[in-house]
């Protein structure tokens, strides 16, 4: 999905540059292990994996474009959910602070 025209576009990166990024990222995550499904609890099913992984991950926070159908879910378990624009500007805020 990362490697959509549309999604190249609007980042001004190449599918190579994504899949770097991405190759990055594999090397440093801890896989989750699903250990309880709490479904159903959203409307779509597609979007459940998304909410288990972030549940049984501990996750601190949930960063999506689908707000709209994960943010209630996600607050039930503590879990705020944010675009990734307002993650992008928390983390150049902290760095500024630097």
């Amino acid at each position: 999905m990362l490697t959509r025209q549309e999604h190249l576009d609007a980042s001004g990166l190449s599918s190579e540059d994504v899949n770097a990024i991405l190759d990055a990222l594999a090397k440093v995550i801890i896989p989750v292990h699903l250990r309880f499904l709490w479904r159903p609890r959203l409307k779509d099913p597609a979007d459940e994996m998304v909410l288990e992984t972030a549940v049984n991950g501990a996750a601190d926070r949930l960063v999506t474009f689908n707000v709209r159908h994960l943010a209630e879910a996600a607050r039930e378990f503590g879990i705020p959910v944010m675009r990734p624009g307002e993650v992008w500007k928390e983390v150049q805020r902290r760095d500024e602070k630097k």
